[in-house]
């Protein structure tokens, strides 16, 4: 076959990965009134009852340790307006919370993304589990908020993308609301 290579998975998972666009979001908790957060795309429903998420976190991070002491995180998926305030969590700046307009009120498991995200998910931890350089948390959904009906921030083959104008064109929502 033309143009196929083999790379040792031990090497570089990245290699794997890239060739599978995802979704981008951000994960956000709070630490005694602190708030931390990250840009991730390992992100996946794991069950519609409980309603459950699963993400994983890079053992280490700060947001990972405000989850792990709060119990608790924010969801925030972006849309297609949002790859600054990806760029911006993924950076590790320590100030990006000063950088980007968030809210938190009493029910929020996290800082809630509000001119960011176009969905938050609020989640109470309900399971860890430590899988090489990353802990897995499943999260049981206590309260999700559609902030609009933009388009979701895709990414893939190391670059930030939205679905094509036809696909746009249709509303995200109406298979959940039928």
């Amino acid at each position: 076959m033309t143009g196929m290579r083999t790379v040792r998975a031990d090497i570089d998972m990245r290699v794997l990965m890239t060739g599978f666009p995802t979704g981008v979001c951000i994960v956000t908790s709070q630490d005694d009134g602190v708030p931390w957060g990250m840009t991730c795309t390992s992100l996946c429903s794991v069950a519609l009852d409980p309603p459950t998420l699963l993400v994983c976190l890079r053992r280490g991070s700060p947001t990972l340790g405000a989850v792990l002491a709060s119990r608790a995180f924010a969801v925030n998926l972006l849309h297609d307006g949002a790859r600054s305030s990806a760029e911006l969590f993924a950076s590790g700046a320590a100030d990006r919370f000063d950088r980007i307009d968030w809210r938190a009120d009493d029910e929020a498991c996290g800082p809630h993304l509000v001119l960011s995200a176009h969905t938050v998910a609020d989640c109470e931890v309900s399971a860890t589990s430590e899988v090489g350089d990353h802990v897995v948390i499943m999260g049981r959904v206590r309260r999700m908020s559609v902030l609009r009906t933009q388009q979701p921030l895709l990414y893939g083959l190391r670059r930030y993308a939205t679905w094509p104008q036809a696909v746009a064109d249709t509303d995200p929502h109406l298979d959940f609301i039928n």
